[in-house]
């Protein structure tokens, strides 16, 4: 991957979506000690950039004549991309494939589009919202979704604002350990409650802030492995799985008991982490190392169930056990999240990847966990467990 930046306000300073992929690929074949020659297909995930933002990227680094796929999938673009690079080789189609996320984005919160009634990709989940909150016009809409999500469980379990800040105060703090991060800053939970309201319980530092950046895998067969002597280094896939929403969590006509909850993803990333978790044999209690989509603090409390870290309604006694950093159960984003490392779309989900590769493989530093045990890494719709 690359180091994750922060968008300038003059698109034309900084390195360019092509620079920035560049750097990760070379990086990730460096990595795989094979050349750009082995890829025979490549996926590539970008949302900003326009359709054709994988051939623009790949060809100016000599990768031509292979099929080259686009993907756009909001913040799961990047898993997406490894989705189906996986598919490739697990169907027997492909021995070796590139799976790669890349984005350049503006400064500022993202958009939702627009709210005068006509269909958006955002307005079946506003209604799911506005049928229990009141929309803030002058609020950016991403920050009211998964707030009021936040606020759903703590009236449903007495959860606080300080448990979300807890979370923000965390991920910061792993951040300083991590060279890619984009926001290497360490602040006192009294910080992380006192910067800039965004949204009640969320202020600016439990927020995911817009970035640039790149990350890229290469995936092949256990076969194509062997063949270029990568046992060392390869790591295996036991288990992924990739959801969109149950039918409930887009009914706007009807006010569920966790209607946000539900609408932010809840039941998808609890169905993803129940198939994973069949396909590989391994539960949440043989995980120590977790990557999460802490898009927003709320988020990351709220995926803690999901996944079965601990029970429906017990995140905030699991955040006070401290069950989520070094010295508790889990170290969860040890890379410092989206909250701290940065959040371009197309390259999270891909980051999340790096991190956890490295954590198994024992190369993450100051930051290293313990390797060669389960990880497991949750990049909205997509789940993925590794060994």
């Amino acid at each position: 991957m690359t180091k994750f930046l922060k968008p300038k306000k003059d698109s034309s300073e900084g390195p360019h979506y092509p620079e920035l992929a560049r750097i990760a690929v070379t990086r990730a074949l460096e990595d795989a000690c094979i050349g750009a020659n082995e890829i025979e297909q490549a996926v590539v995930g970008n949302m900003f950039a326009g359709g054709g933002a994988g051939q623009r990227s790949l060809y100016e680094m000599g990768i031509y004549n292979i099929p080259i796929y686009n993907v756009a999938n909001a913040c799961a673009t990047g898993s997406n991309a490894l989705v189906l690079a996986r598919q490739f080789i697990e169907g027997g189609i492909n021995d070796c494939c590139l799976a790669l996320g890349v984005e350049k984005m503006k400064p500022g919160s993202l958009g939702g589009g627009a709210m005068d009634g006509s269909p958006t990709v955002m307005d079946m989940h506003f209604g799911v919202m506005t049928a229990k909150f009141d929309y803030k016009f002058k609020t950016p809409p991403m920050p009211q979704m998964f707030a009021n999500a936040g606020r759903e469980h703590m009236k449903l379990y007495g959860t606080t604002p300080r448990h979300f800040a807890k979370i923000g105060e965390k991920n910061h703090r792993h951040s300083a350990n991590n060279p890619y991060s984009q926001f290497r800053d360490v602040y006192s939970l009294e910080e992380i409650e006192g910067s800039r309201e965004v949204y009640a319980p969320l202020t600016k530092l439990q927020c995911s802030p817009t970035s640039d950046g790149a990350g890229a895998a290469i995936l092949a067969s256990e076969e194509f492995v062997i063949k270029h002597g990568l046992q060392g280094q390869a790591v295996e896939i036991v288990g992924q799985s990739m959801r969109t929403d149950y039918g409930h969590a887009m009914d706007a006509d009807e006010i569920h008991d966790r209607s946000c909850i539900d609408m932010v993803g809840f039941p998808m990333a609890k169905a993803t982490a129940e198939d994973v978790y069949a396909q590989s044999g391994i539960g949440p209690s043989s995980v120590q190392v977790v990557e999460l989509h802490d898009c927003f603090s709320c988020n990351e409390a709220l995926t803690y169930e999901a996944l079965g870290l601990c029970k429906e309604g017990e995140a905030g006694a699991f955040i006070d056990r401290g069950d989520n950093t070094y010295g508790g159960k889990y170290v969860i984003n040890p890379s410092g999240g989206l909250i701290a490392k940065g959040h371009p779309l197309g390259a999270t989900g891909l980051a999340q990847c790096c991190e956890l590769n490295w954590q198994l493989r024992g190369e993450a530093g100051p930051r290293q966990v313990r390797a060669s045990v389960p990880f497991l890494c949750h990049c909205f719709d997509q789940l993925l467990i590794s060994s």
